[in-house]
């Protein structure tokens, strides 16, 4: 079975509501809908310290993060918009994967190669192309590889307090967009996982 990890990047713990974790999950049911196995984790949840090795020692958390990862076919990076950017807690994530961009294979593959990345960005204010390019360009540099419509978003007007978890019900162009992004990403994990890229 395909299987997928989403790791949400809200600034805030659980279990404090949050649009990232929202939209996260409503893609995951999508994933699940086609077979995919995954599971969520709130990186605000885990104490992942900041660096570019694969264990910063003492207490920190991502290496068992880091397997759940490596295990996965398919990696969703979910992130609000802050001040037209990632979410700290993103860019820590692209950072402490920037550990494994030496790793490889047997067969001298980086061992991201032939995992399928997406990303969620929701937030009040504009920027989620910018925002979802600057993730894309990370993901893709450590070796992940993205279906097309790679991303879903969601964002209020600028310098409006309404967030995507206060809506009544999701918009259409999100739902559909969902939706064409999960059946994309499965579709790619799949075709991947049975014609790998060719040795280095």
């Amino acid at each position: 079975m395909t299987r997928a990890l989403a790791l949400v990047c809200t600034l805030s713990p659980s279990p404090k509501p949050s649009s990232s974790q929202l939209l996260a999950d409503q893609i995951m049911a999508e994933l699940l809908d086609l077979n995919v196995r995954g599971e969520t984790v709130r990186i605000a949840d885990h104490d992942v310290r900041p660096g570019i090795a694969q264990d910063m020692g003492d207490g920190d958390e991502w290496p068992r993060l880091r397997e759940k990862v490596m295990a996965a076919d398919i990696l969703l990076l979910a992130t609000p918009i802050w001040l037209g950017h990632p979410s700290s807690l993103c860019q820590r994530v692209l950072e402490r994967l920037n550990a494994d961009i030496s790793e490889s294979d047997d067969e001298g593959r980086r061992l991201t190669y032939g995992k399928v990345a997406m990303v969620a960005v929701v937030g009040n204010e504009d920027g989620a192309h910018k925002v979802s390019a600057d993730a894309f360009q990370g993901l893709n540099d450590l070796g992940f590889t993205l279906a097309p419509g790679a991303v879903s978003y969601w964002v209020g007007e600028a310098q409006h307090g309404t967030d995507y978890q206060d809506l009544e019900e999701t918009p259409e162009a999100v739902r559909s967009t969902t939706h064409s992004m999960a059946v994309n990403a499965a579709h790619l994990a799949r075709v991947l996982a049975g014609a790998p890229y060719p040795p280095r």
